[in-house]
Formats: C-alpha cells, structure tokens, sequence
C-alpha cells in the first residue's frame, strides 16, 4: 500500500475517540476522501464502516478482496455479490453492536448520494442518523507531513501540465482540445485522477467545450488539480492571446495586486473573512467590483476543493488560519466581458508564512 499502514490506523483511532465524545456508537463512510483518508485507497463504491470502539470492516464486490487487502492496512474485507447483500450486511453489522447513533458524511461527493440516505433511513427506522462531516473534515483540515510530502509532488505534476498548456494555446485551438493536451501530460506523470478547466468566455468554473474556441484577441484561463497518492495541488492561469485591450491589461495587473495583498495577509490565526473583506475593497477601489466573485480561498487535500471552503460555503469564512492547512489562493475570478482572469497557486501554512507548492 502506499504510506505507512500506522498513518491511516491512527487516523481511524483518533475518529474513534471523536465518535465518543460525541456519543455515537459508529460510522458508515460512502464518500470517497473519507474513505481514502480511513483505509489508504480509493475504491469505488466504497463502503467502510467504523465502530467507536473495535476494528474497522470494509464491504467490497466479491472477488476484490485479495486486491484491497494488499492496497489497505485494513484486514476485516468482506465481499458482497449483490447490493441487497451489501445493504443487509450494513444493517446486520449495526444491529450487532447494539447501535442507536449512526454518523453519515452530509456531503455532496461522489457515492455521498442522498438516495443511500433514503434507504437507510428505511431500513433502520430507529435509529438516529447524525450527519459526522465535521467531524472527518476536521480531522483532514490540517495536514501531516505525509500528506504534505504528497501535495508537493502533486504540484510539480501541476507544473507540468500548466507548462503544456502554455505551450499549445493558440487561436482557433478548442477548449476540450487543450484540456485533452493537459490531462495527458498530467497522467504520463502519474496524476491518477487529475482535473482540468479551460475557460475562453467568462466563466468561473469552466469544464471544456469542444465547440468554444480560442480567440485572436482574448483570454484563456486554466485551472488544474493535479493528484499524487490521491493528494491534489491546485493552480490557475490566464494567458493573453493577441492584443485583447487595455481592460484586460488592468484587470490582470488588479488581480496580481490582489493576489500579493492575499499572500501577506493570511496568516497563522487570521479570520479568512477578515482578508475576504479586505480584498472585496480594494477590487471596489480599483474599479472591479461588479467583476469580483466572493471567495478567495478554499482548502487542498484528498479533495480540489474542500473544508475551509470559503468559496460556497459562507459560515467557513469565518474559519481561521491554522498551522499545516493546505489552501488555493486566489481562488475567485474577476469575471469581465473577455474572460475570467485568475490566478491561483497553493500554499502550505507554517508558522513563519506560507510554503508555496505551485
């Protein structure tokens, strides 16, 4: 497996410990990070569920098992051929150990999906389901030296396919056949699941289109989540083609200010809000903040996006800066009739600054 069996087997002991304090007797985990941060492997469809006291059991399809076990620390496998068997080894394994709190991921991730809550609910009737995002993400926010090791190859991989892209825009080129160019030089370097968004028009999250196209004059943006064992490195760029105007000469140079006030600003025990502010002012100032999109930062991890996610998620803007929190910055584009300009890197949280990564 990759990373020391001990990592994940502390990770599952200290959730533990937390499903005790909050007076629940075990977790059914269906969101893929989770999983992955738990067992030491991404699996699809995955299904791990953890006692607060006990070793873990993780369901898998018949004919996996030998598989997972060399992939994970987890020795407890147990194989299923039909769902229905699946569903009922689930309700058979609470009904054991005498379960009447249950945490589930509230979340909105693949395999998260609300139908299992749906059924789960009417196949345990009784029991109380309470929602342990929290509680995992808490656990994830800050980051081991493990983890940390893995988003610094992530990045160098990000390079790469950001270097590619430099490489190949040019007008008439499709977005999708950018991205394609991308993808390919991020999985040659060992990105397992990378993400990639080419945007020519204005739009702040852009999956490709094969019909939108570079233009002689304008802006191409491009955002990248390369992986490495699973662990992301997020960075954007905007690149010029042709001579696009004197607007999107300032927003450039107003969005490269903003990024230099976001870097000196967070830091160790600051309120992500308080930077918020700070930046949505001077956007004001320098006369783009009708362009300006809310959301400087989020957080890297076994996820592009996840928790501090100030992006979508408003009550974590208050959440403060803390030691080894891995964050994009900056995330949020300035949305003008040529494009969306952005540029975003991340960086490590330590004591004395920030660690960049790409």
């Amino acid at each position: 497996m990759r990373g020391d069996r001990e990592i994940f087997r502390r990770r599952v002991e200290r959730f533990q410990e937390l499903l005790r304090e909050n007076e629940i007797d075990g977790a059914v985990i269906r969101t893929l990070s989770s999983f992955i941060y738990f067992t030491g492997t991404k699996w699809l469809r995955p299904s791990l569920l953890i006692p607060a006291e006990g070793e873990p059991v993780v369901y898998v399809v018949k004919g996996e098992a030998g598989l997972f076990r060399e992939k994970s620390w987890i020795e407890n496998v147990v194989e299923f051929q039909k769902v229905e068997d699946l569903m009922a080894g689930v309700v058979g394994w609470i009904h054991r150990n005498g379960m009447s709190r249950v945490g589930l991921e509230f979340g909105i991730e693949r395999d998260a999906y609300l139908i299992f809550l749906k059924i789960f609910e009417r196949l345990n009737p009784t029991m109380e389901i309470v929602d342990i995002l929290d509680l995992t993400m808490g656990l994830r926010m800050i980051k081991e030296e493990w983890e940390l090791d893995n988003i610094r190859k992530a990045g160098k991989i990000a390079g790469r396919g950001m270097k590619v892209a430099e490489e190949v825009i040019k007008p008439g080129l499709s977005e999708l056949e950018i991205a394609a160019e991308v993808v390919r030089e991020l999985m040659l370097s060992g990105s397992e699941d990378p993400k990639v968004y080419v945007s020519t028009t204005p739009r702040a999250h852009a999956e490709p289109f094969r019909d939108l196209k570079v233009p002689g004059n304008g802006v191409v943006t491009v955002v990248i989540g390369a992986d490495w064992n699973n662990y992301y490195a997020n960075v954007a760029r905007t690149f010029v083609v042709g001579e696009p105007g004197e607007r999107v000469g300032r927003a450039i140079e107003t969005k490269e200010e903003a990024y230099r006030i976001a870097l000196e600003e967070t830091r160790v025990g600051v309120a992500l809000n308080t930077v918020e502010k700070k930046l949505a002012n001077f956007f004001r100032e320098r006369g783009f903040g009708e362009a300006y999109i809310a959301g400087y930062t989020h957080g890297v991890g076994l996820l592009i996006e996840e928790p501090p996610i100030s992006t979508i998620v408003v009550p974590q803007r208050a959440a403060k800066v803390q030691e080894n929190m891995v964050l994009a910055v900056i995330h949020s584009p300035l949305m003008i009739p040529e494009g969306a300009i952005k540029h975003e890197d991340t960086y490590i949280v330590k004591k004395d600054g920030l660690e960049r990564v790409t």
